[in-house]
């Protein structure tokens, strides 16, 4: 299956302009596919191939002085001491495109490389598909929607082949790749918070109320939290502060980034037991904001994401903001829409003095409901777009 990554124009972009680009991600996103279709001319390391391994860390030194440019080497989080050393070999050349790096599962790989490669490096996170990426494909808004963006999952037809795929994806995550970075987890009370965690998708999160649940202590619970969000499993997406005169909410809210981990977590094994699920409307609303991150970084080196929300409830559920430029977006599961269901991104537009806001439903026409407030099927924005493109 040869599906071309939006995300080749930006590491084309990082190589012109960083000595080293590390390209970030889950496990199984497509990380290494990328970079080898797009430097396949390069040398390449897999550091969980034992002789790959034993060839870089044996003397790391004398590798990459025979090698000053042009290597790939993947899953690099596994030879943490690359980082100290690769700033040595690049501040003798200092020559844009030198190196890529890639790395999944590893909590401390993005700050480490930024710190130790700081003004030398650029950080591209790949997401698993998105949902341009698969418009060409029949259903695909119902299939990336209930299966989630694994590329390997868009390579099997049936539901069970499928299933067994994230049966084994959860597993080897917790029971191999958490324990290969040294982190000490017993992979059973990791995979339970996990599954809570499916079930408070979209809310407020609860720190305390988590570990009330799983009878652990805050500090343990935060803890593991960041494991999984530092994995690009999890998302804790910040609320939105301004000089408004409003108290306004200082909790994130939890997001599971990838919907088809978000249901097979939840116990959901077939697309018909999402239309009768309670969490049918916080799953399409985790999917749409992921989805729309996921743009605005494609769009932007650096944007901020958010959502608002006052104390006495009124919420928009997404804002992304680009220097001057904000855009305010609530997002529906429902085909229709009604005036209450619109008040929280109207508040938000009045305190926050944008002219414009932006609905996103599951509808199929272009509505103008409110002075400056555009409805706009999800279906229209299937070439990758931002809302107000």
């Amino acid at each position: 299956m040869n599906i071309a990554r939006d995300a080749e124009a930006g590491l084309r972009s990082f190589l012109a302009t960083f000595p080293v680009v590390l390209v970030a991600g889950p496990r199984q996103s497509g990380k290494t596919t990328l970079v080898r279709s797009a430097l396949s001319a390069w040398r390449y390391l897999d550091l969980e191939n034992p002789t790959d391994y034993d060839l870089l860390s044996s003397d790391p030194e004398g590798f990459l002085a025979a090698n000053p440019g042009r290597v790939v080497i993947d899953e690099a989080q596994r030879f943490p001491e690359l980082f100290p050393i690769l700033r040595g070999v690049v501040d003798k050349r200092r020559k844009p495109g030198s190196f890529v790096l890639t790395g999944s599962a590893a909590p401390g790989l993005m700050r480490q490389g930024g710190e130790t490669l700081a003004g030398r490096i650029g950080v591209l996170e790949l997401t698993p598909f998105g949902s341009a990426e698969l418009s060409s494909r029949p259903h695909w808004q119902a299939e990336r929607w209930f299966w989630g963006g694994f590329p390997p999952l868009y390579a099997l037809g049936k539901l069970e082949r499928k299933t067994a795929w994230l049966d084994q994806f959860v597993a080897t995550f917790l029971e191999r790749d958490i324990p290969a970075l040294g982190i000490q987890v017993p992979a059973l009370r990791l995979r339970k918070l996990w599954m809570m965690l499916s079930h408070v998708h979209g809310g407020l999160l609860n720190v305390a109320d988590l570990a009330r649940s799983l009878d652990m202590g805050v500090t343990a619970v935060s803890h593991h939290l960041d494991i999984l969000e530092g994995a690009f499993m999890v998302r804790r997406l910040q609320p939105y502060h301004a000089n408004v005169a409003k108290r306004l909410v200082k909790s994130p809210k939890l997001y599971i980034r990838d919907t088809g981990l978000l249901h097979h977590l939840a116990g959901l094994r077939s697309p018909r037991e999402l239309e009768t699920w309670p969490g049918r409307g916080l799953s399409w609303e985790g999917f749409v904001i992921e989805e729309l991150i996921r743009r605005a970084h494609l769009r932007w080196p650096s944007p901020g994401c958010w959502f608002w929300r006052t104390q006495a409830g009124a919420e928009t559920d997404l804002l992304v903001e680009h220097g001057r430029t904000r855009l305010a977006i609530e997002i529906k599961a429902s085909a229709s829409l009604s005036a209450k269901s619109l008040l929280g991104v109207r508040q938000c537009m009045k305190d926050l003095g944008l002219k414009q806001g932006y609905v996103v439903y599951r509808g199929d026409r272009v509505l103008r409901v409110a002075p400056g407030l555009t409805a706009l099927p999800w279906g229209r924005l299937a070439d990758g777009g931002l809302p107000g493109d």
